[in-house]
């Protein structure tokens, strides 16, 4: 039987990986660690090309069976949402705190291996072009803005202070510090700092650049409107939700979750106690306090073992090289907490990244217990790594590029939630830094579509939060203090996050609504026969894709 759609995948992944060596090493395939990205508009131009290309192959092959069906289904949806993007001229336009070809410039060194002597010839080859790299980018933010693609003035002023705090020395230095981590000798170290201290000033100029010739070419208004907002919503969800339901749902969503966070509370603080003071006296135990990055990250890293070691077998079916997980402190310090695949022979493992704002050395542990389910077991890592281990059902397409937000982040925050279901969060410290990270995800749907949108804050509303008005960021900096325990700086990077990256935050909670109505259905459809350990096998290997074709396809099992 020919499977062209998996043969057509597999060509697709290798010339895609030719056109973004940068991704490549990201998700772990061998051969194009020396090379950058090219950021030129002609670079930007080659990909959408290959990306229309291969979607006009795709939508003339007949699917053999179910399978081929759904993986067809998730590649056509990935790749019309991204050209979409392409198109409106989003994609080569992108300039905000957390993504755009700068950031993914610097982030693949976070992921290559350093030990050897190709490791590091390799290191010097990517910062070598790094400069030139820089330049590329450049000329495709002038020529975008030329076309009235431009990014908000504020977002390129905040990125060019990150390009201040990577380059510093009294900041994270990243590019002279990944030099002096780096084992070279003789003529390779001397070539080693030269073209570190090249990345580090090629950078310094880029964050001029933005605040000299962009940001006044910039937007004014960080607000993307309806339809920015609309195409920005399908694509990070992989599906179309009516935005006024969704925000109305938010606001009850929130008040909901924190109801249940003042009945833990006098759990934990007595009578009449406010969440307040439950953190309070958390905060004040020792029991939940670590000292120190490495302690805090040997933490991590004990708790993501366990939590493999206990789901396996019980609650889940684990391939073996999915069982081994890492925790690393990041070596930027922007507050940002996240999970990578494994390469895709697993020589290199998941990994759950926690990037510690400058100043932090003292953890609460109530407040992460739920946050390594999310980006370990069994959310992230579980999620992806075995999705890559899968070979005999998925096609190198879906195991290695399929990524819908919705479907991996809300996955991620419907695990939090189970293992609360499983018995994993009994402490009721843990519940409640459960509870806190979920209301934090419901108010930033809020914040999301109610700034975007410039909508009207609902007059009604349960908090009484100054009903009648229209959103503004200065609102949503008022409204998410007055919700989250989140310290000002993280929370602070957290709002120019939403403000910069339109439609991204609400994935988590919105994927998790649709992951539980998901489950809702299959359980009414299979009633006394439904099993919740096969409903998580049975969707787990369908891959990564949009959360429309997800409904669909469990709807046929």
């Amino acid at each position: 039987m020919e499977r062209r759609v998996d043969q057509l995948s597999d060509s697709y992944v290798d010339e895609w990986a030719a056109l973004s060596p940068c991704g490549a090493t990201a998700i772990g395939i061998e051969g194009h660690d020396d090379k950058l990205d090219d950021l030129s508009p002609a670079g930007y131009a080659a990909m959408a090309d290959l990306q229309r290309s291969t979607l006009a192959k795709l939508n003339s092959i007949e699917p053999v069976d179910d399978r081929e069906f759904v993986a067809k289904e998730a590649m056509k949806e990935r790749l019309e949402l991204s050209l979409a993007r392409y198109d409106a001229g989003e994609t080569a336009s992108e300039m905000n705190v957390i993504s755009s070809g700068l950031h993914d410039l610097r982030s693949v060194f976070d992921l290559m291996p350093t030990e050897g002597t190709q490791a590091v010839e390799n290191i010097v080859s990517r910062l070598s072009q790094f400069p030139g790299a820089l330049e590329q980018f450049k000329d495709t933010l002038r020529t975008e803005a030329a076309k009235g693609n431009v990014s908000a003035r504020y977002q390129m002023i905040e990125v060019s202070k990150q390009c201040d705090i990577w380059t510093s020395a009294e900041g994270d230095d990243f590019y002279r510090g990944l030099a002096r981590r780096l084992e070279a000798d003789g003529a390779l170290r001397t070539r080693l700092d030269e073209v570190a201290e090249a990345a580090n000033e090629a950078t310094i100029q880029f964050g001029a650049f933005l605040r000299d010739e962009m940001a006044p070419l910039g937007r004014e208004k960080q607000a993307a409107g309806r339809e920015r907002y609309e195409l920005a919503s399908q694509y990070f969800l992989g599906a179309k939700i009516d935005l006024e339901e969704t925000y109305t749902w938010g606001f009850a969503e929130l008040h909901r979750l924190e109801s249940e966070m003042r009945a833990i509370a006098i759990d934990i603080a007595g009578p009449g106690s406010s969440v307040d003071d439950a953190v309070a006296k958390l905060d004040a135990n020792p029991k939940y306090t670590i000292r120190g990055k490495e302690a805090f990250r040997e933490w991590m890293q004990a708790l993501g073992e366990k939590a493999i070691s206990d789901l396996h077998g019980t609650h889940f079916d684990i391939p073996e090289p999915a069982r081994r997980i890492e925790a690393c402190i990041a070596p930027t310090s922007d507050g940002a907490i996240y999970y990578t695949s494994p390469s895709e022979d697993f020589s290199r493992p998941g990994r759950m990244w926690w990037a510690v704002p400058q100043g932090i050395d003292e953890f609460s542990t109530w407040r992460e217990v739920t946050t390594v389910y999310h980006e370990g077991a069994p959310g992230h890592h579980l999620q992806v790594a075995q999705t890559v281990y899968r070979a005999e059902l998925l096609n190198r397409y879906q195991r290695l590029l399929s990524w819908s937000s919705g479907h991996g982040e809300g996955w991620a925050l419907y695990s939090e939630r189970l293992m609360d279901e499983l018995g994993y969060l009994a402490d009721p410290a843990d519940k409640l830094g459960m509870l806190d990270g979920q209301a934090f995800r419901a108010a930033r749907v809020i914040v999301d579509i109610g700034m975007h949108l410039e909508l009207e804050i609902p007059r009604d509303n349960p908090f009484g939060f100054h009903p009648g008005e229209r959103w503004t960021p200065e609102l949503g900096w008022e409204f998410m203090r007055a919700h989250c325990r989140v310290p000002d700086e993280n929370l602070r990077f957290e709002l120019n996050r939403y403000l910069g990256w339109p439609g991204q935050a609400p994935s988590y909670k919105v994927g998790e609504r649709i992951w539980l109505q998901a489950r809702d259905d299959a359980m009414a459809r299979k009633g006394s026969s439904f099993d919740l350990k096969q409903f998580h096998a049975d969707a787990l290997n369908l891959g990564s894709l949009g959360l429309d074709p997800l409904r669909k396809a469990l709807a046929r099992l």
